[in-house]
């Protein structure tokens, strides 16, 4: 039976540490792809084919692309096969275990980026509004 990764003398701490940091580039890469301007042909391409009559498979193959959250789970793989990072266990179970968790940090990222971006624009409106308000007087 396999022991706990923090009884067998790897620090927790690093371990939740480490976690955070790899959820970095996964919301990063997951939201470029999903929702920014450079990716938007692509984008759009994927959408259209996610929508397309076909089989079942096919659609949901494009329509990976275009949901960050679908789409960090495949980043996520991506990172632990880079990294080799595990959580908790030193053997399968940390891999799955750790991909779960990194999937969700770097979903509360995006979600937290998301409120952050739409502020900012909602400000920025304001702003606007306020503007065109002061010349128009």
């Amino acid at each position: 039976m396999a022991q706990f990764i923090y009884f067998t003398g790897v620090d927790i701490t690093n371990q939740l540490f480490s976690l955070f940091i790899i959820a970095l580039p996964v919301a990063t890469v997951a939201w470029t792809v999903t929702h920014e301007e450079i990716f938007r042909e692509p984008r759009e391409y994927c959408i259209r084919k996610s929508k397309q009559k076909g089989s079942v498979f096919r659609k949901k193959f494009f329509y990976v692309f275009t949901c960050e959250y679908c789409f960090s789970h495949y980043v996520t793989a991506l990172m632990l096969v880079i990294t080799d990072y595990k959580l908790l266990f030193e053997d399968w179970r940390g891999y799955l275990i750790s991909g779960f968790a990194i999937v969700w940090i770097a979903n509360v990222y995006m979600s937290l980026f998301a409120l952050l971006r739409t502020d900012l624009k909602k400000e920025g409106l304001e702003a606007k509004v306020e503007e065109k308000k002061l010349e128009n007087k």
